[in-house]
């Protein structure tokens, strides 16, 4: 089975995949501090939750957005598992034009999105990853990739207000039942979710316009499902979509 491993600045998530179903899905706490050893007993516990035995893996890709992470990781996928991890970057088979001023600063999750979005809709596509950061990835109907956006992510938004606005208190991210609140918490979830959706519908109107072709708007990462709803540009939500292009990533560089 492989080991796909997405390293993101706020949680690490673990997929493995049965040929090319994704049997088993864990998600853990980034911690910059845990040795490779750490992570060796973690990922071995949470597959032995699962009845799945270390010799069941027989190999890996990374990607990761952590570099202080991404030497742990393949130290773990070695002491854990006896084998050497694919790691996503420079020199890696993608099958995918970069066409990025300087490619090496595309981040791989970025990439991996990109891939796996193409491989299923092969059309124009705006790819929008709801993670630590927000970002939107454009890619042309040829599969090349151009470009995007950047934006804070929801929760480090979020956590800015609360941590700036001393009369504010720390509210659930929660879609509120109405635009305009009648009090406080609902007033900020009102700010915070419907706020974002107007930023992903507006940028997505914006690259829409410049790309100049169409594109399917597929959205992903941790609060996508409670955006999407509420979306009028987003048009689907692909939950697994890092994870299904690590896979085929793993599998375009082997032989």
């Amino acid at each position: 089975m492989l080991l796909a491993i997405d390293v993101g600045n706020t949680n690490i998530v673990y997929g493995l995949f049965d040929g090319a179903r994704l049997v088993h899905q864990f998600r853990v706490e980034t911690s910059r501090g845990r040795t490779a050893d750490e992570y060796a007993v973690i990922i071995r516990q949470l597959l032995a939750m699962r009845d799945v035995r270390a010799d069941e893996v027989d190999s890996a890709i990374i990607a990761s957005v952590v570099p202080a992470l991404t030497e742990p990781m393949l130290d773990l996928v070695r002491r854990a598992f006896g084998r050497e991890a694919l790691v996503v970057g420079p020199g890696i088979r993608t099958g995918m034009a970069i066409l990025y001023e300087n490619p090496r600063e595309v981040g791989a999750d970025r990439i991996v999105n990109g891939v796996a979005a193409y491989e299923r809709f092969h059309s124009g596509l705006i790819v929008v990853d709801f993670g630590t950061a927000t970002t939107f990835d454009c890619v042309s109907p040829k599969g090349e990739y151009l470009g995007g956006v950047i934006a804070p992510g929801i929760q480090i938004s979020a956590d800015a207000l609360f941590a700036r606005a001393a009369k504010l208190p720390r509210v659930e991210i929660a879609k509120p039942t109405r635009v305009m609140g009648r009090n406080t918490q609902s007033s900020m979830q009102s700010g915070i979710v419907y706020g974002y959706v107007a930023l992903v519908d507006g940028l997505t109107d914006r690259l829409l316009e410049e790309l100049g072709f169409p594109c399917a708007v597929v959205a992903t990462g941790g609060l996508a499902r409670l955006i999407a709803p509420l979306s009028r540009t987003i048009q689907e939500v692909d939950d697994d979509l890092t994870l299904t292009g690590l896979r085929i990533l793993y599998e375009r560089n082997q032989g």
